[in-house]
């Protein structure tokens, strides 16, 4: 029988727009003391981070993050270099090694300390494709111009995404206050700015624990019921970019049927509806990004740990008893990440 392991507890920074001056460890120690003291824990088994020195600027730019959990006496430690959503994916499988209770996982970025576009230039085939300077906006505009056109999907559509999100975040203190979507210019056609992610500086923290010590320290554990994640060939002309079948595979092994709230990793507003397809969640009868997605808040490196969250804290509350985390990497979606969590308690 696979091990019970289940979030037990989710902080978050408060999303910044524009550089306020703050050095990742500032933003991390605040939210590693929120879920130390959530948990009562003061050293946890595993730690695993998640960011990218590009974004940085510096190499290993995740060793002086440490200073921010405390690496004396001495941790079992260690990272990726993408989104915290696979660090919380790597910490999983530690945990089900058996030998620990208790993991904790990080992911930050500060996407204000630089051009982002540029920077998310570096993770292209550097052969064939990084030469010719497309940038992540310029290929999603690839891929919703032939998703619209397959699927008969509407520009309103897209704006209609933008304005439920933004309207959500507006009612998540965490999320960046955005207006409504306004205006006919485009950004990359058929893309407004409003259909893109906003550069979002931010950092988040998630808890895992087994067993018997995840309901010791948690009133209402998130259960991890399935988790799997996909890759999408590297080169996007080789992939039908209107359907996210790396997406459809991991939500079919990870049991993403029958959920109440999904928490996609949609960094543009067509990339939500091929999502809402691929996970099988476009019968309207499930709650899309209530947090607001990543249209509100889009943190690099930590925004898919963010809605594994999310969606473990309406388990956590008690508003749902079955929910969805997805998490993206890559341009046109190529990898995705999808966690099923559960309120039901499993021993």
């Amino acid at each position: 029988m696979t091990r019970e392991i289940a979030v037990i507890a989710f902080a978050q920074t408060r999303h910044s727009a524009e550089d306020e001056g703050l050095a990742e460890i500032e933003m991390l120690a605040p939210i590693i003391t929120e879920v130390k003291q959530k948990t009562g824990l003061k050293q946890f088994g595993f730690t695993c981070s998640g960011s990218c020195d590009y974004l940085a600027g510096a190499p290993f730019s995740f060793v002086s993050a440490l200073d921010a959990v405390g690496a004396w006496p001495p941790i079992s430690e260690s990272h990726v270099e993408m989104d915290a959503a696979w660090a919380l994916y790597e910490a999983w499988v530690r945990l089900l090694h058996g030998d620990i209770d208790t993991a904790l996982v990080y992911g930050f970025g500060k996407s204000s300390q630089g051009d982002l576009r540029t920077i998310l230039t570096q993770q292209l085939d550097p052969y064939h494709l990084a030469p010719l300077g497309i940038d992540a906006v310029s290929l999603a505009a690839l891929q919703a111009r032939a998703y619209l056109e397959r699927s008969g999907t509407t520009e309103d559509d897209l704006r209609a995404v933008a304005a439920r999100s933004r309207q959500a975040g507006r009612d998540n203190p965490f999320a960046l206050h955005l207006p409504e979507p306004e205006g006919d210019e485009y950004d990359v056609a058929p893309l407004r700015p409003y259909d893109v992610a906003p550069i979002t500086d931010g950092a988040a923290a998630i808890v895992l624990a087994s067993g018997d010590k995840a309901r010791e320290l948690c009133e209402r554990p998130a259960w991890i019921t399935g988790i799997d994640h996909r890759t999408e060939p590297h080169s996007p002309g080789v992939r039908d970019l209107t359907r996210s079948e790396s997406a459809r595979i991991a939500g079919e092994k990870a049991g993403a049927a029958g959920v109440e709230v999904a928490e996609l990793h949609a960094q543009f507003s067509h990339e939500e509806l091929i999502l809402k397809e691929a996970l099988g969640l476009d019968g309207g009868e499930v709650a899309v990004n209530p947090s607001g997605g990543a249209l509100s808040a889009n943190p690099m490196m930590a925004a898919g740990l963010i809605r594994i969250g999310e969606a473990a804290s309406r388990i956590h509350d008690g508003t749902a008893t079955r929910t969805l985390g997805h998490a993206s990497s890559g341009p046109c979606l190529q990898q995705n990440l999808v966690c099923v969590l559960s309120g039901e308690d499993h021993g």
